[in-house]
Order: structure tokens, then sequence, then C-alpha cells
């Protein structure tokens, strides 16, 4: 077998994905740099190891080729134990902790590691509390998925369970509106997404599950004006998370 067309998943590979990594306390082994390269960042880098205490080993550029699939890592990558995934209750704990409604992403059957970690990486920044990916025929929190997300990863709990439906039934259970995207919902700005909020983000090829669809409380789209009929999974998101924390922040705002 060809090791160099398998993801590890005990590698974190990018410089941002890295340097998060150290400074989020996440076990790492060590620290590894293409040889000659200890300019910039990879200086920043290496000095925060050291300040960890985590070795740091200076390699060829191609062993970071052969470990990082595409070679992907920015002359950066770490050995580091396999990222853990949350649960649905560090979700809400971290929702009541900031003393906000829980506000959920849930990924249906997203399998480009690349579109996830992106996703991880805008729920981060519009301050959702937390991801749900599926068991099954769904990327997993691989190194890919981690330098999408921009180390990202280390802050946003991803919980993965065995049945989406159940899953989105449990969360209605807990007061939690859930909503899905998709092509034949109503017009995104006209829709409530303040509150308690989960927004279920389909699959690249065939979108949200029918049975997923029809457990949600309501189904949301927009408009597509071009030739094209739908966006990449990780940019809808991206446009619907930011309108709901638009929305949740004029709430915030007015109970001020």
């Amino acid at each position: 077998m060809n090791n160099s067309n398998v993801e590890r998943n005990d590698i974190v590979a990018g410089r941002n994905a890295v340097k998060e990594a150290l400074q989020s306390g996440r076990p790492v082994d060590y620290v590894m740099i293409a040889r000659g390269d200890r300019q910039g960042s990879v200086a920043d880098i290496i000095k925060l190891a050291k300040q960890k205490g985590v070795p740091i080993r200076e390699v060829a550029p191609i062993k970071l080729d052969s470990l990082c699939p595409g070679g992907r890592h920015q002359g950066v990558a770490c050995s580091a134990a396999a990222h853990e995934y949350a649960s649905v209750d560090d979700i809400f704990a971290l929702a009541e902790e900031r003393g906000e409604p829980p506000f959920i992403v849930i990924a249906d059957g997203l399998t480009d590691p690349h579109n996830l970690g992106a996703i991880i990486r805008t729920a981060e920044a519009a301050g959702v509390h937390g991801v749900i990916v599926p068991e099954r025929r769904a990327a997993g929190l691989t190194w890919a998925v981690g330098k999408a997300s921009a180390g990202a990863l280390e802050y946003v709990p991803v919980a993965r369970v065995t049945n989406l439906v159940r899953c989105i039934e449990q969360l209605k259970e807990r007061g939690v509106w859930v909503c899905a995207a998709d092509m034949d919902g109503d017009p995104w700005c006209q829709c409530d997404l303040a509150g308690a909020m989960a927004i279920v983000i389909g699959g690249e090829d065939s979108g949200v599950g029918r049975l997923v669809k029809e457990n949600c409380d309501f189904v949301v789209s927009m408009p597509m004006n071009g030739k094209i009929n739908s966006l990449n999974a990780s940019c809808a998101c991206a446009v619907l998370l930011y309108e709901a924390a638009r929305q949740r922040a004029g709430i915030n705002a007015r109970n001020k």
C-alpha cells in the first residue's frame, strides 16, 4: 500500500492548524518543519512548541508530502492524538456557558473533508456552539478537516451520531428549531433563524436526505439568479450562518 495516499488521523497539517493545536493544549507528540524553513510564522510555531515542551523535528519536504496527501502542509505538520468527538450534551453545555440559545450545524452526509473543514471554520467565526455529523457515509475528523478548518476544529465541538433523524427529534425535544437548506424552501431572508436553532446542510451530491428533511421544522433556500442551481455546501452554509448570526445579534441587542 502507498502510504502517501492515506489520510492520517494523527497528523495535523498547515501553519494555522498546528499553531492552534499547540495553543489549545491538545496532546502533541512532536512538530515537523521542512528543513531550512524557520522564517515568519514558522519561527512563531517553533517558539510556541518549545514553550510547550514539544520536540521539533526538521524533515525533508518530501516527508511532509508523504504524510499529507496533496502537499497542503505549508512546510509544517505535527503528530497529535486523533481529535476526539464531543457529545451533543457538550454542545448544549457550551451554549449554556455562553448564556446563549443553542446554535448548531448538522452536516448531513458531507463526504469532502475540505467542505467539512470550511464549515467548521465558518461555524466558529459565526458563533456556532457545535457541529453534528453522522457516523456513516460522511467525512470524519481527519487531518484534512483540521487543515481546512484553519485551527477552528480546536474550538468547535463536533459530535458524531448514529442516526441523524433521531438526533433531530431529540434536539426538538430540547427546544431547538431545526431547518434544512434545500432548493424547495422558503426564501432565507424571510425565515426566522434566531433563537435556539440547528441548520442542516446536505451532502455535495444528494443534498439533505429525504427523511432528515421531513423531520425538520422548515426548509430554507437561497435565490439562484445565475445559470447554475446550487452553491457549494460550505458556501451555502456560510450565507445561512451569518444571516442567523445577524438575527441573533439583533435579538441580543434588543434584550440589553
